[in-house]
């Protein structure tokens, strides 16, 4: 991890030497809202980062860039980098840091990306927040927050600077979510249950499928398993739906800022279950946190389905509902790892009981069920499970379980970060997935 280069002499990482000093520049506005000013500025720093690598290499006329313009957007296009206009390059936004009208060139910044990039940043809605003119966000505290991120990775090669860039933004995420509380849970899936659904999965290649994608951290999960098990990245492909627009835009630039493919992350208002945007798709793995026990999903709207297969779920909570959204988009031998309130494991009410049933005795899907200890969620005191389904329970990656279920209890797993929130370390995650 990255280390701070200063005079810090607790040796304290990087990304909480920079939480720190930004948290402390938000003065009296919202962490809700103020997520969106950071975020964004970290988004604007790395796709500069990565132009003006990718510009000076073209100026230099080395090898096949020979005779280039560097000014030419087709250079960029070709390499899957932004082409970053003048007004709305890191440099410029540094230079006029102390004006007074920052939030302006800032908010023109954004909107002149967007224009330049149309496929990646307005093809279903626009992307990047304008936001940074607004009366709330004094003008000094935001040309000391362009300094602060100007600072992240200075010089750095792209890849380096891609990667320190990302996971800053990742762990800014985090932090914006447990500074929101309840609300911050509905964007974030804290990174410890991500990383043990996308441990015990192993999605190393094939379609990787979240239809409640929140920020987006299961693809970015996928995709760092993939690398550190000396996979090849591009062996897998993501699609995802949400239904939060400004949720959306965090995932999108989330995967921006990693180079990941986001043409197949959709947002509509309606959700999934009324308006699936994915509907022909069979998914090699589904990873998932949809939202506990929600009553108001269009449950009446819906009783004759056709992804009903196990049960009409009841129009007062979607669990069986997603339960079965996920296993219609599984192909033949998909898997799905997803979290539920600890309820669904039990309930009978309303047909639920027998919703279970069915997908023990007549689908046969249900492969594990793992227990979560208390307080690893940040919007949700609810316990809650994590679920195991898998169409082809004799796949080869195990021994035939066709006919039992494992449970395991990791319960007394984790630790307390804060009084409120516990998490699971390395060693849970990996005592768990070997298991």
């Amino acid at each position: 991890m990255a280390k701070a280069k200063a005079k810090n002499t607790n040796e304290e990482p990087l990304e909480k030497q920079l939480w720190k000093a930004a948290d402390k520049l938000r003065k009296n506005i919202d962490a809700a809202e103020y997520k969106h000013v950071v975020l964004g500025l970290i988004f604007l720093k790395y796709i500069s980062d990565s132009f003006e690598e990718h510009f000076t290499k073209i100026q230099k006329g080395e090898d096949e860039y020979q005779g280039a313009d560097p000014e030419d957007r087709d250079e960029y296009k070709a390499e899957n980098i932004f082409f970053v206009p003048q007004n709305a390059r890191w440099s410029f936004l540094q230079a006029n840091a102390k004006q007074p009208d920052i939030g302006k060139l800032v908010d023109g910044a954004m909107e002149a990306i967007e224009h330049e990039n149309p496929a990646a940043l307005l093809k279903d809605g626009s992307v990047l927040p304008k936001i940074f003119a607004k009366s709330n966000l004094d003008p000094a505290s935001l040309g000391e927050l362009i300094d602060l991120v100007g600072n992240i990775a200075l010089g750095d090669a792209k890849a380096r600077s891609a990667d320190l860039l990302g996971h800053v933004f990742e762990y800014f995420l985090g932090e914006f979510a447990l500074a929101e509380g309840k609300q911050g849970g509905q964007f974030y899936t804290p990174r410890s249950i991500v990383e043990l659904l996308v441990n015990i999965l192993e999605p190393y290649k094939g379609r990787v499928f979240d239809p409640c994608c929140g920020s987006g951290g299961m693809f970015v999960q996928s995709e760092k398993f993939v690398e550190e098990h000396q996979g090849r990245v591009n062996d897998i492909s993501i699609y995802g739906q949400e239904s939060n627009q400004t949720t959306w835009r965090l995932a999108k630039m989330n995967l921006a800022i990693r180079g990941i493919d986001s043409s197949q992350v959709k947002w509509n208002k309606e959700g999934s279950f009324l308006n699936d945007a994915h509907k022909d798709l069979k998914a090699d793995f589904i990873i998932a946190n949809p939202p506990f026990n929600v009553s108001d999903w269009s449950g009446e709207q819906l009783r004759t389905d056709g992804r009903w297969v196990y049960g009409t779920p009841p129009a007062g909570n979607a669990n069986f509902a997603w339960l079965q959204h996920f296993i219609y988009h599984l192909s033949p031998n998909g898997q799905a790892g997803v979290v539920l309130a600890k309820g669904a494991l039990t309930s009978k009410t309303s047909g639920e009981g027998d919703i279970r049933r069915a997908l023990i005795e007549k689908g046969n899907v249900i492969d594990s069920i793992v227990n979560l200890p208390a307080k690893l969620f940040l919007n949700t005191q609810i316990p809650a499970a994590l679920w195991f389904m898998s169409r082809n329970r004799n796949n080869g990656r195990f021994r035939n379980r066709s006919s039992e279920i494992l449970f395991i209890d990791a319960r007394n797993l984790g630790h307390l970060i804060n009084r409120r929130t516990r998490e699971l370390s390395a060693e849970d995650i990996k005592q768990i997935a070997d298991t």
